[in-house]
């Protein structure tokens, strides 16, 4: 069900009032202003937001990229990864101009997510349509976090027992054991109020996630250097076949779609920051800085992993440091993998969370057990704010999503059916179209041909990426 935030204000007994329409138009050249105060206090900053961004771009999509690069070759590789973060980047720009528009119905408007973006530009049916893909990238991501944390605990501890001698029988944990862990531990983080709430968070996972992708090219370096040549070829690995080489050639792309997954909470971080100045120039600035950052990691990560390893690049590329003599910072990067995770995991899922609580809050706001918050006194602990809407459907998301790794633990296909599934609609088609709308572009202009043309080739490449992920998952599946 979707749910219109655009349309009505939020009053219930526990919360608080919420208008969400009560904004005027400075200029035809400034943005939109409120003209009450939120109820929301927005401190965010470009740095805050660069924080966020590369908590949620730079994740278990970096690890996979050097694997990517090996099926695609050292000149198809790196060019894949340049043309993905320039289409990433643009459609983010055009995003990032939409969030404050007037609404003809509505007077001035201020989306606050993907959803409330999409329906109030292109209709209901859109919204409806923006809002089932971006619940099942969203959830899909909570799973790929959750299975990445397990194959990081998992290397942890095989690491530890290979350097201690220990009997590798009675010191291997399944990858059940460890997705049970961090479920669990999502399940209490799960209960942040908001996304507001979550700034801190986000800084020490982005933190996190620079320290382990460095620590993956100095490794990689090392292996290098140890060598004294750099493996790999132009046309990549060689397959026993040209439809199996077809089938990982699309593998890697959709892996490498995966890598830059923040179209999808672009909104919610835009409405974070404060003004002036103007969230959108601020958002862009944003976008830019992490864009760049998170591309130059990852084109140095995997190449630096092609170079180290050439045709045997592991799925993730810190698994293949198990036996490394610098096991202990080997260990210490898979430390940090699971700590940024587990912010990764809360920035995709308070959206979620948010619209899901919002909208059964506002169909039945006489419920006290929806809407009523207990406050708790714990000794030595800070007040805590109870509510058991929020208990009992965080904890079941965050449930589903374990049990659901756990029966599919494959990394590498679901990263690639998951940036199969969101690449193209929410990446490329729906921000292409808003633009158009909100441009008043004419048909069959130049400028239209262009985005049209780009639409089109994420729609092949979708479904070229999809078809031969699926096709992995499920080889692996009967395997």
């Amino acid at each position: 069900m979707y749910l219109d935030l655009t349309r009505f204000s939020i009053t219930l007994s526990s919360y608080p009032t919420i208008p969400l329409n009560n904004m005027v138009l400075a200029s035809a050249d400034t943005p939109l202003l409120l003209a009450e105060p939120d109820p929301f206090e927005r401190t965010g900053t470009v740095w805050t937001a660069v924080a966020h961004i590369v908590t949620g771009v730079i994740g278990s999509g970096v690890l996979s990229l050097a694997w990517s690069v090996a099926q695609l070759g050292w000149i198809a590789g790196p060019l894949s990864l340049l043309l993905i973060a320039s289409i990433t980047l643009f459609t983010a720009v055009l995003l990032c101009n939409a969030h404050r528009y007037p609404d003809p119905e509505l007077g001035p408007h201020r989306s606050s997510s993907y959803l409330d973006l999409v329906h109030s530009h292109l209709g209901v049916s859109n919204g409806r349509l923006s809002g089932v893909i971006v619940s099942i990238s969203l959830y899909g991501f909570g799973i790929a976090f959750i299975i990445t944390a397990a194959i990081s605990l998992r290397a942890i501890q095989s690491s530890i027992c290979y350097q201690n001698k220990v009997d590798k029988a009675a010191c291997e944990s399944g990858d059940a054991y460890y997705i049970l862990l961090f479920g669990a531990l999502q399940i209490l983080l799960s209960q942040i109020p908001n996304f507001h709430n979550i700034k801190w968070l986000s800084v020490v996972a982005a933190t996190m996630s620079f320290a382990y992708a460095f620590i993956a090219i100095g490794l990689c370096t090392a292996q290098i250097i140890e060598k004294g040549h750099a493996e790999g070829s132009i046309e990549g690995i060689s397959a026993s076949s040209g439809i199996e080489k077809l089938w990982l050639v699309s593998q890697a792309l959709g892996d490498i779609s995966f890598a830059f997954p923040f179209a999808t909470i672009i909104m919610e971080i835009q409405d974070t920051l404060k003004s002036p100045p103007p969230e959108n120039v601020t958002m862009k600035k944003a976008s830019t800085i992490s864009v760049a950052i998170t591309t130059l990691v990852y084109l140095a990560s995997s190449g630096a992993g092609y170079a180290a390893f050439g045709d045997n690049a592991p799925g993730n590329l810190l698994t293949g440091f198990g036996s490394s003599k610098y096991y202990w910072l080997v260990c210490f990067a898979n430390a940090c993998i699971v700590v940024h995770l587990v912010g990764s995991y809360q920035v995709f899922a308070q959206p979620v969370f948010a619209t899901a609580e919002n909208w059964l809050r506002f169909n039945f706001p006489d419920s006290g057990f929806m809407n009523h918050t207990y406050t708790l006194k714990l000794p030595l602990l800070p007040v805590f704010e109870l509510n058991f809407l929020s208990l009992t459907f965080r904890t079941a998301f965050v449930t589903s999503t374990t049990v659901i790794a756990m029966v599919f633990p494959y990394f590498n296909q679901i990263l690639g059916v998951l940036g199969s599934l969101i690449f193209w609609p929410l990446t490329i088609y729906f921000p292409v179209e808003i633009y158009l709308r909100l441009s008043e572009t004419e048909a069959w202009t130049t400028k239209w041909v262009l985005l049209e043309t780009l639409n089109v080739f994420g729609l092949v490449f979708g479904l070229f990426t999809l078809i031969g992920c699926i096709e992995g998952l499920v080889t692996q599946k009967l395997s």
